[in-house]
């Protein structure tokens, strides 16, 4: 049975902390959401690339893969270097993505944005703080 594939994508840091964070998000999906198939990529400074995770990707049994970035918004990043990363031209959202034995859709996700469940995490870390007074 053939499973959903999410590449999620972080900006890379040489700070160890970024890729950690990518790391666990993905362990969590993973756990929570048995249905997908979770892999970590960063744009830089960190491994593996983004490219290499595609290329891992290509001997998994997936009907889709689904390019997820872990960005705030949209940046340089989210609209040139990603899309051509993954094989878009600016501006595209979907694509095809080749398998060994053939090709699947490829879905590139929004950043995070504007979301009420990000302010809600922001009122959480608020309060978190306060309760040190």
């Amino acid at each position: 049975m053939s499973k959903k594939g999410i590449l999620l994508v972080g900006h890379g840091s040489k700070l160890p902390y970024n890729k950690e964070l990518v790391e666990e998000t993905a362990s969590i999906i993973a756990r929570t959401y048995p249905d997908f198939i979770v892999k970590c990529g960063f744009m830089n400074m960190n491994s593996p690339s983004i490219v290499d995770s595609m290329n891992e990707f290509r001997n998994e049994s997936i009907d889709v893969l689904v390019v997820v970035p872990l960005f705030l918004a949209k940046g340089v990043h989210i609209l040139k270097d990603i899309p051509a990363l993954i094989g878009l031209a600016e501006g595209e959202k979907k694509g095809r993505f080749n398998l060994n034995g053939g090709t699947v859709p490829l879905l590139y996700a929004d950043p995070i944005g504007s979301d009420p469940l990000l302010a809600d995490l922001m009122v959480k870390n608020a309060k978190r703080e306060l309760s040190t007074l």
